[in-house]
């Protein structure tokens, strides 16, 4: 890895377009080295993950808005949509797709400087490979490419310190990614990551206060904008530019401001694109920094005994936990009983307060508007509170994997005075972790969540076409989706006329 320094660069100064960093990233892209096998393993492994969460969304009203949308916009060759027959535009399948893989956030992720799901790069890099008719193999070498980007701007470049929404980095690596699938050149795909960044930046209020389904849509509208990002710019169209380095620029006005320096690690020439093996997937439907404390309560459990008897519990933890999931947030919707999915997802007093009495996890029964209203949650809930632990913050910073640590230290004081302590650094699914995910369990995740939805032939189906990614001829790529019954389609809310 070679690391670039990249800060704002006066309109007046001489700053070479080969050094800013959207051509550095266009390179990258650009770079026709091979794909490890055990990137294309994990590849493989993420294309079934992502479907395994649009499944089990497939009827909620997000999604199924999201693909009444998309119905409105037929086309031929196009790209496939989760659920339904036929083909569409394929900025509109990477619309409907991404809604419908984030809408439960329950798909792979990446922290460092920023946080990300890396996964949301799937539906628009699988969406123009489906529409332009590519090749398994040049699917793969699209998805390391997106992987890549978005995990070096993850680790260099901290968005929500400036409370930008973390998904400003995803659509320049979708933009890349799409670029390294259909074979451009690194100017259009240059033009394409400026254009992808200038028209995905925005704040991250979609993730404060009460949080609505715009957490799942900013993903997919990241998705959609690289697409047509990347359409434009092969016509010739022109981006922003420097994007990230200019007088005016994103790091001028929306980061660190003019004196700020950034460091961002990108492969070099000939080095192969591994960032997705430094990613890891949730076993549980929660925000990833809750996957910790969810194991943590489930094996609390025990040792405590009478929950009944517990006067409060504090959780020791990192600096975002604390202020992104925590008490730190001073978000008194965290302690709302009739708060929305999504803010209970973001809401790790919730999530320890469910684990402790059920010891499990569940999409939707944990987060069942009975569920979140019994009284015995409710007066336990309110007994959690976080706190910022210097150590859990610089564990969560480090760039060594063995020290890396998103979980939390927890001590629950019992009304007799007694305290029970523990601690639990990563998940049980983590690479690092006491169950890590394989292939058999990426599987698994994938029946448990289409059981009831999709067929066990078409689950059958699914999966061997999956897990043959890499071999699929141009025109296969269609096989790379699910459909279901009318009936279960009948289950998701009626979507309103809207314009289309």
């Amino acid at each position: 890895m070679k690391t670039h320094p990249v800060r704002t660069h006066l309109s007046a100064e001489d700053f070479p377009q080969n050094e800013h960093l959207a051509w550095k990233v266009a390179e990258v892209a650009t770079d026709e080295v091979e794909v490890p096998a055990d990137t294309a393993e994990m590849i493989v492994n993420r294309i079934i993950d992502n479907a395994s969460v649009a499944a089990a969304s497939l009827t909620r009203r997000p999604v199924s808005n999201a693909r009444a949308q998309t119905l409105s916009h037929p086309y031929s060759p196009g790209s496939t949509v989760f659920g339904v027959g036929g083909t569409f535009s394929p900025e509109w399948a990477a619309w409907a797709n991404g809604v419908a893989v984030r809408e439960l956030d329950f798909h792979d992720t990446f922290l460092a400087a920023e946080y990300s799901h890396p996964g949301d790069n799937i539906p628009p890099i699988l969406a123009v490979a489906q529409h332009a008719g590519r090749t398994g193999a040049d699917l793969v070498r699209g998805l390391a490419t997106g992987y890549e980007i978005q995990v070096d701007l993850v680790r260099s470049i901290c968005l929500h310190e400036h409370k930008i929404d973390h998904v400003a980095h995803l659509g320049p690596s979708a933009a890349a990614g799409i670029g390294t699938l259909l074979g451009l050149d690194t100017e259009t795909v240059y033009q394409a990551v400026g254009q992808a960044l200038h028209t995905t930046t925005a704040t991250r209020q979609s993730r404060k206060g009460e949080i609505s389904s715009w957490k799942a849509y900013a993903p997919a509208f990241a998705g959609k904008m690289a697409v047509e990002a990347v359409d434009r710019a092969m016509r010739g169209e022109g981006a922003p530019s420097p994007i990230w380095e200019g007088e005016d620029g994103v790091i001028a006005w929306l980061l660190g401001g003019p004196k700020s320096e950034y460091a961002v690690p990108l492969p070099g020439p000939g080095e192969a694109k591994r960032a997705i093996l430094d990613t890891y997937t949730k076993e549980h439907s929660a925000e990833y920094q809750s996957q910790a404390p969810i194991d943590l309560a489930r094996r609390m459990r025990g040792r405590i005994g009478d929950l009944d008897q517990i006067a409060s519990i504090v959780l020791h933890t990192s600096h975002h936990t604390h202020v992104v999931i925590g008490t730190g947030s001073n978000d008194p919707q965290k302690f709302d009983p009739t708060a929305s999915r999504e803010t209970l997802d973001h809401s790790v007093m919730y999530i320890f307060a469910v684990a402790l009495q059920d010891g499990t996890w569940h999409h939707e029964r944990s987060y069942a508007p009975e569920r979140a209203q019994r009284p015995d949650t409710i007066e336990l809930w309110k007994k959690i509170s976080t706190a910022e632990d210097p150590e859990w913050t610089r564990r969560y910073h480090s760039t060594d994997p063995t020290e890396k640590a998103f979980g939390a230290r927890a001590e629950v004081t019992l009304k007799s005075g007694e305290v029970v302590v523990d601690e639990l650094a990563i998940a049980d699914a983590h690479p690092l972790g006491a169950r890590p995910f394989s292939r058999d369990q990426y599987i698994a995740k994938f029946r448990t969540l289409a059981e009831g939805i999709v067929a066990p032939a078409e689950q059958d189906r699914f999966l061997d076409a999956a897990q043959r990614t890499p071999e699929l001829k141009a025109g296969e790529l269609n096989q790379l989706t699910f459909t279901v019954t009318d009936e279960v389609l009948a289950r998701a809310p009626k979507s309103p006329k809207g314009l289309f």
